[in-house]
């Protein structure tokens, strides 16, 4: 048989029916939790970064669920709630499940955004949870004391420095972001509790902010089970056609345009989130 007579009898006959496959959706929701957005991108997620893609993922006619392929450290927790609360929205207007799975980190907020799934897989290898909240920074007023440079800063209202790192700390400034910390880890692990529910252990350390490898989440139910996201929705729906909705990409990236500076200060903000879990 030719080339052409092969491809002819691929063409359906008048009156013959095509039989559509069903459709799982997944979605990658890669990189640090930020709510400024890059002009390429790299290494950002946020609201407006996944929108496009979460409405194509659940917009599929014959959809069977959606899979998130999660693999972030965490970052801005505002952002996390709105991306989850997004995938819920959509995932009850559809009525189809959503299956998140974990690669090489879900934790703290990327832990956040495997919860508004309703099953979580994992990697042996992956680390998961971190359930706590985390604010880094400096103080240089030494420095400029070395150097014998003057610090002016100019305020209405009392409370407008708090925690200004060029001047000298202050302990009710300190005490101030302790409050605030514990109300959003309150947050977190409410959040945690309505999704996870009664799957949880009941375990001491579940909410101290720690991390654990795949089959130890597994154990105190942060997880449902170990396992690849190819793996798990071949055995779940072994008929189903895979997609991969991707995001649309900002306007430098589609025009192939580098921006090495925007780059390299992408590469000194994420540095530290991912270096806090090895990689």
């Amino acid at each position: 048989m030719s080339r052409t007579d092969t491809l002819v009898s691929r063409i359906p006959k008048i009156g013959e029916r095509v039989e559509r496959k069903d459709v799982v959706a997944v979605v990658k929701l890669h990189g640090v939790l930020n709510p400024q957005a890059s002009p390429l991108a790299r290494g950002i997620l946020n609201l407006s970064s996944v929108e496009s893609a979460l409405t194509r993922a659940f917009d599929h006619d014959r959809l069977k669920a959606v899979a998130l392929r999660i693999n972030s450290p965490g970052g801005a927790p505002t952002q996390s709630g709105l991306i989850a609360e997004r995938i819920r929205q959509l995932a009850d207007e559809k009525d189809v499940p959503v299956l998140a799975f974990a690669e090489d980190v879900a934790a703290s907020g990327g832990y956040w955004l495997a919860c508004a799934a309703d099953e979580i897989y994992a990697h042996r290898t992956s680390m998961v949870g971190s359930i706590g909240v985390i604010t880094g920074s400096f103080g240089f007023t030494g420095l400029l004391d070395r150097f014998g440079i003057e610090r002016r800063l100019y305020t209405a209202g009392e409370n407008k420095s708090r925690l200004d790192p060029f001047s000298p700390e202050k302990e009710e400034d300190v005490e101030w972001l302790r409050s605030l910390h514990t109300q959003l880890h309150d947050m977190f692990v409410d959040w945690v509790k309505q999704r996870r529910g009664s799957r949880l252990a009941a375990a001491d350390d579940l909410f101290t902010g720690d991390v654990w490898l795949g089959a130890r989440a597994a154990e105190l139910g942060l997880v449902d089970g170990l396992g690849n996201f190819r793996d798990v929705l071949t055995r779940r729906y072994p008929d189903a056609e895979i997609t991969v909705a991707e995001p649309r990409k900002p306007l430098l990236a589609r025009l192939g345009v580098g921006a090495p500076a925007s780059a390299l200060l992408d590469a000194v903000q994420h540095r530290a989130q991912w270096s806090r879990f090895g990689l």
